[in-house]
């Protein structure tokens, strides 16, 4: 995957007809999955934002309000993707590249047109829409093509006539793609038809990821989730029965220590009712800006610490009977290596746990602040003064086991994981 080009050296000469790109750009919203992140999905917005938007612990679209588009416009989007690939392609054999796709075709591509992508007659917004459509159409194509995420927060909730419009006209103008893929509520998904969910995947949605977060209706109500661990049930087995993947994700720590063993047993429970084909592990991160933060700030929240977060995911795995992948994609989880084609891999992802748990405090520790800090370094490049200042006095409260090293260990943990999300 490549970014803007850094250094705009010419490569070659490509000019593009304005008239014939049109716009130049099409929207996208904020967020897709890690999975899709990693597969380059070509992002398609068919809503704007969360039709829900109260999560608590959520803070996405908190500014944002929820629209509609209707089939024409995101249509209209379609083409303006068909043309930039189409462009993009062209571009690569007439500069010699042979239909491959890199950083040189796409500065070809921007040295080529300025009067596309530096027109500043556009204002900074718009010209930067065409530089992020440029980008993200040839990261895709580089990728293979394959794959397409609709966006934003629930793409289901758009009416299911124009949703298979949609559907057709990606699957007719891209008859190459093999997975298309959407966001889901479970609420969403539960008020539709059997019929309408087989008419999606008909029409090519082979995919949903819905966030389950919990199976407890305790910790869906007090998490403002706005479904209960039965509608979970209904939906994920709505889905499963049309034939179409699906995600499920839980999220360990939701339940704060107030509800944490019965977070664990209840969602383990909804997902063996369902038997998803995946089950996506999100480490709850409290981020400054969601409802549960302030919580957490005013002591009414209690969260786990990273040795109760692995307690928790323990109990719940021990507790799954479901022929599930167990996947740790996300880099809020401390355990990446949990992770394992259920019921198989069982025995090895609860040894893996446990190794952790067994493992002196101090080890503990180490592990917690080495992980973490790769994390943030590999999103941020670096430490700031501050954060440099605490690593070396964690570091060196954990070498000579001071009594205070958890505290500073946390302290530490609680400024840099906000940023995994």
């Amino acid at each position: 995957m490549f970014d803007l080009p850094v250094n705009l050296k010419k490569a070659g000469f490509y000019k593009i007809n304005p008239e014939t790109l049109g716009k130049g750009w099409f929207e996208m919203g904020p967020i897709r999955p890690p999975s899709e992140g990693k597969d380059c999905s070509l992002l398609i917005r068919v809503i704007r934002n969360c039709p829900w938007n109260r999560c608590e612990f959520c803070r996405t679209y908190k500014s944002e309000r929820f629209s509609y588009r209707n089939a024409e416009e995101i249509i209209g989007d379609i083409n303006v993707v068909k043309t930039i690939a189409e462009e993009i392609k062209k571009a690569s054999w007439a500069i010699g590249f042979g239909g491959k796709i890199d950083e040189n075709v796409i500065t070809v591509l921007i040295n080529s047109n300025p009067e596309i992508y530096h027109n500043y007659s556009d204002n900074l917004e718009i010209r930067q829409q065409k530089l992020n459509s440029l980008i993200s159409v040839a990261n895709w194509l580089s990728s293979g093509g394959r794959t397409i995420f609709l966006q934003d927060a629930d793409a289901p909730q758009m009416r299911t006539p124009g949703l298979l419009e949609v559907l057709n006209y990606l699957k007719s103008s891209f008859p190459e793609v093999e997975r298309i893929t959407s966001y889901a509520r479970s609420k969403t998904i539960a008020g539709k038809t059997a019929e309408e969910i087989q008419q999606l995947r008909q029409a090519g949605l082979t995919r949903l990821h819905i966030g389950l977060e919990s199976g407890s209706d305790e910790v869906l109500k007090e998490m403002k989730k706005g479904v209960s661990g039965e509608e979970h049930i209904t939906a994920g087995k709505k889905v499963k029965a049309a034939g179409i993947s699906l995600s499920e994700y839980y999220m360990p720590g939701l339940g704060g220590k107030k509800y944490s063993e019965k977070h664990a047993l209840e969602s383990a429970y909804v997902l063996n009712e369902i038997n998803p084909d995946f089950i996506r592990i999100r480490s709850l991160v409290p981020r400054q800006g969601s409802p549960l933060h302030e919580r957490v700030q005013t002591g009414e929240f209690e969260v786990l610490s990273e040795d109760e977060v692995i307690s928790e995911i323990g109990l719940f795995v021990e507790n799954l009977k479901c022929s599930s992948y167990l996947a740790s994609d996300q880099m809020c989880n401390l355990l990446w290596e949990v992770e394992g084609q259920l019921p198989i891999d069982k025995p090895a992802i609860i040894k893996i746990i446990n190794n952790y748990l067994q493992k002196p405090l101090w080890e503990r520790l180490r592990m917690q602040l080495e992980r973490r800090l790769y994390s943030y370094l590999a999103i941020t490049g670096h430490l700031n003064e501050n954060l440099n200042l605490m690593v070396k006095e964690a570091n060196m409260a954990i070498s000579t086991r001071a009594p205070d090293a958890q505290q500073k260990v946390e302290a530490l943990l609680a400024a840099v994981k906000p940023a995994f999300i």
